[in-house]
């Protein structure tokens, strides 16, 4: 049998590049590729896999559901949907919230952005350098010109403002301030460089929001489920939004999304107005459900220790300059830009590493790692980064 690389290029289109290596089989916080090096894994699935890989609970829920019922569509109700929707909003702290369930984060943004446009406003606020996704609407909404670029002409009505910057995000609200229907933010923004909101920026832009009757949209795909060490990244700011998208970890690994609304904003969808064929599948909620039950508070406190903990170790590692974000959410900031080599050797060192910018390494292990595991993988960070500083010093 051909192996899986060799292959890729044959059968798959080109819009990945050519992976670097092949992964076979994972337990945890650990992967083993097709050569039998064994990794530990730093970005489980860019966050996605919160519970790491081949958790006993998301096996047992998924075989289990699947034994019983499939796929149904949204035509008929299942208990797997109404279970989760009922933590979720359990979750959110507000009796008005109601759920759409989707496939991923972009989708899930989607239906945002859609929540949005029936408000009857036109002018949707995003944050230059945010990311909420793929789809033509989705894109709409991220600040980043280069993914934007190929596909304009894109939905209209979105404007930029300075992530962070509640000044300049002010005055752009008060050139109209009845024709905002949103402002979308993620409490921290993963794909360019874990940048965290400024302290205080997300309180006010819940003040700015009611003060003129605009949505507040939190992008929690990336942040959410435990990852920063509260369930949600907007706890830590002690702000309630009023529309929360979600995916990645919630899943634990099985395509899932979640837009959650409230007040008059879990109002706007009527029969008819939205929907997706998978949204809601019980496989996938099952799943949800079984991850749900395991992050719950104690949880996330010990995924806040733990990012505390790996935190203090990174920033010890000579050529780092910055440790940011929050709980298990890391951008390990380098003196020279060498992150996307770093990426390209960890597997030799035994690591799966990310780049989201070229002095940055980002970090989202699976929220099960270990003590042990973590202060491995800082040692061969340590390692790997010794190479590459003498190499661009030499």
């Amino acid at each position: 049998m051909t192996d899986a690389l060799t292959q890729w290029n044959q059968v798959l289109m080109n819009n990945y590049g050519t992976p670097p290596i092949e992964l076979v089989s994972g337990k945890g916080a650990t992967v083993q590729d097709s050569q039998g090096r064994v990794h530990i894994d730093m970005l489980a699935g860019i966050a996605v896999n919160a519970l790491g890989h081949a958790h006993p609970a998301i096996i047992e829920a998924v075989s289990h559901q699947l034994s019983q019922l499939g796929h149904v569509s949204n035509l008929f109700a299942t208990r797997p949907v109404v279970q989760l929707a009922e933590t979720l909003k359990e979750r959110v702290g507000d009796d008005s919230a109601r759920v759409f369930f989707c496939n991923s984060g972009g989708e899930a943004n989607e239906a945002a952005f859609k929540l949005a446009r029936l408000t009857g406003r036109s002018r949707v606020l995003a944050a230059v350098d945010g990311f909420h996704g793929r789809t033509m609407g989705s894109l709409a909404l991220t600040g980043q010109p280069d993914k934007r670029k190929p596909f304009e002409p894109l939905p209209t009505g979105v404007e930029f403002y300075p992530y962070g910057d509640i000044d300049y995000l002010t005055k752009l609200v008060e050139v109209n301030p009845t024709d905002v229907a949103a402002i979308f933010l993620e409490p921290i923004q993963g794909e360019t460089g874990v940048i965290p909101a400024p302290e205080g920026f997300l309180r006010a832009v819940r003040e700015l929001c009611d003060t003129h009757g605009i949505l507040f949209v939190a992008d929690e795909v990336q942040t959410g489920v435990g990852r920063t060490g509260d369930f949600f990244a907007f706890q830590h700011d002690g702000v309630l939004p009023d529309v929360v998208t979600m995916a990645k970890g919630l899943g634990g690994g099985i395509p899932i999304g979640a837009t959650i609304a409230r007040g008059k904003a879990a109002e706007l969808f009527t029969p008819g107005s939205h929907g997706t064929t998978f949204g809601g599948n019980p496989v996938a909620c099952a799943a949800a459900n079984a991850v749900l039950s395991i992050v719950d508070d104690a949880f996330c406190g010990q995924v806040a220790r733990k990012g505390e903990f790996f935190a203090e170790k990174l920033r010890a590692i000579d050529g780092v300059t910055e440790v940011r974000g929050r709980g298990l959410m890391l951008g390990v900031v380098l003196e020279h830009d060498v992150a996307k080599q770093a990426v390209a050797r960890g597997f030799d060192h035994g690591l799966i590493l990310n780049a989201p910018a070229g002095n940055v390494i980002r970090l989202t292990p699976p929220l099960v790692i270990s003590d042990d595991e973590m202060n491995a993988a800082v040692e061969k960070l340590t390692e790997l980064l010794t190479e590459l500083n003498k190499e661009n010093r030499s």
